[in-house]
């Protein structure tokens, strides 16, 4: 008997949900509260079962996304999520039916790219994914920072600010903007649905547990709100009645670098903290060097983040922004036809415009390969190294590198 693959109806969600929590290795029990919680912020034609002889044993969901580009541009993307094929049938192309259904609808509705989060690597780059960004997580021994632990708040060198304890209502009404002010600084955030901030800061029905964090605020000398952390910490003690909590970082947003310095110096100044998990942060976030002593920053986790998925290649490279002019000469292959052909980029600090050309090609590479240089995160001229792209134009890596690469890494936030 053949599998069906469709999209579920409402009364399928609870089983959907069951067979995605089993999927991740959870324990495969839904109450009905959450059912109930997720069911009216779910778009059932974008959700997705495999079914054998009636059972439920693959999962795949969707959603519109908007993802920050180079200059601060939005990308529409298809966001891919929930993807999980049971144990009893793995090997039997479940997953590939799924993806090119998604991705097909997503194409006919001029979406640009699609992203998603890898649970493991080697999945998704026969789909034409690329990784467009990374993430790395510190863990700070702040005893042996070099901080001055008598902090007391935002000097002039921090701006001349003040920080603030908050809640999270304060947080879901000064949060969003604060959010869009800073993906228009950085590429690869995504953007946060009023459902998203609910979620974030414990409005709405969690599964597990849910600990409230600590907020706080800062706001510069004139007033305006420049950034917030939110954190929890633990409650452990030495044998020898001394303090040895651990801060976890959960959100850390700043859109001026006074407030990044002020939070990052408040969380580790927090009494009776002596270490403080940072969450994912971009590779080169610049705590380890804000520490006087920057082995005090010692790298937890260091890996891939978002996934990118070119459907479109003008729709991708015409809204991000150059900082110098050039051109270059792309020929794409895609198995799968969205992003196949040879595109002219022209760009400069003005704007660039990408159309299809019959010009001889400067580079030539996968769409994989093209997703991980969109965002400005990998180098042409390593790829050329692995032999991962073709240079049948001298030099042409090395001058793509100059057009597409940025000063500050691309970075996502959410896992999603």
């Amino acid at each position: 008997m053949s599998l069906e693959v469709r999209a579920i109806d409402e009364s399928e969600f609870h089983a959907w949900l069951v067979a995605k929590r089993g999927g991740f290795l959870s324990p495969p029990v839904v109450a009905d509260e959450e059912v109930a919680d997720r069911l009216p912020h779910t778009d059932l034609s974008r959700t997705f079962g495999a079914f054998d002889r009636g059972r439920m044993v693959a999962t795949f969901h969707s959603f519109d996304q908007k993802l920050s580009t180079v200059g601060g541009a939005d990308l529409a993307a298809n966001a891919v999520s929930a993807v999980t094929v049971a144990a009893t049938h793995r090997r039997r192309g479940l997953l590939s039916r799924m993806m090119a259904d998604d991705l097909a609808l997503a194409r006919e509705r001029g979406d640009a790219c699609a992203t998603l989060i890898a649970a493991e690597y080697p999945i998704y780059g026969r789909f034409g994914f690329g990784v467009a960004s990374w993430g790395t997580e510190w863990l700070v021994d702040v005893t042996r920072s070099g901080f001055d632990r008598r902090w007391s708040g935002p000097s002039a060198e921090d701006g001349g600010g003040r920080i603030d304890f908050s809640d999270g209502a304060q947080i879901r009404k000064e949060g969003p903007e604060l959010h869009r002010r800073f993906a228009a600084q950085c590429a690869g955030i995504t953007d946060r649905t009023p459902r998203g901030w609910d979620l974030g800061t414990g409005n709405a029905y969690h599964a597990q547990p849910w600990t409230e964090p600590f907020y706080a605020i800062y706001r510069s000398a004139a007033g305006g709100v420049e950034g917030y952390v939110a954190y929890t910490t633990d409650d452990k003690w030495s044998d020898q009645k001394q303090p040895v909590n651990t801060a976890t970082v959960r959100d850390l947003i700043a859109v001026t670098p006074a407030a990044e310095r002020a939070l990052w110096r408040f969380v580790c100044s927090v009494d009776w903290v002596t270490k403080v998990r940072t969450g994912y942060r971009a590779p080169d976030d610049v705590l380890p060097l804000l520490l006087p002593d920057p082995r005090a920053a010692q790298v937890l986790t260091h890996a891939d983040m978002v996934w990118l998925r070119i459907l479109d290649v003008p729709k991708v490279f015409e809204p991000r922004s150059y900082a110098t002019e050039g051109a270059l000469v792309l020929e794409v292959t895609d198995a799968a036809g969205y992003a196949n052909g040879r595109f002219r980029l022209d760009a400069s600090p003005a704007g660039g415009s990408c159309v299809p050309t019959t010009a001889a090609p400067d580079l030539v590479l996968d769409v994989a390969e093209l997703a991980t240089l969109a965002l400005g995160d990998e180098s042409a001229v390593r790829l050329a190294a692995l032999g991962r792209i073709e240079e049948p134009a001298a030099g042409a890596a090395a001058r793509a590198d100059l057009l597409l690469r940025t000063p500050r890494r691309p970075w996502s936030m959410d896992i999603f």
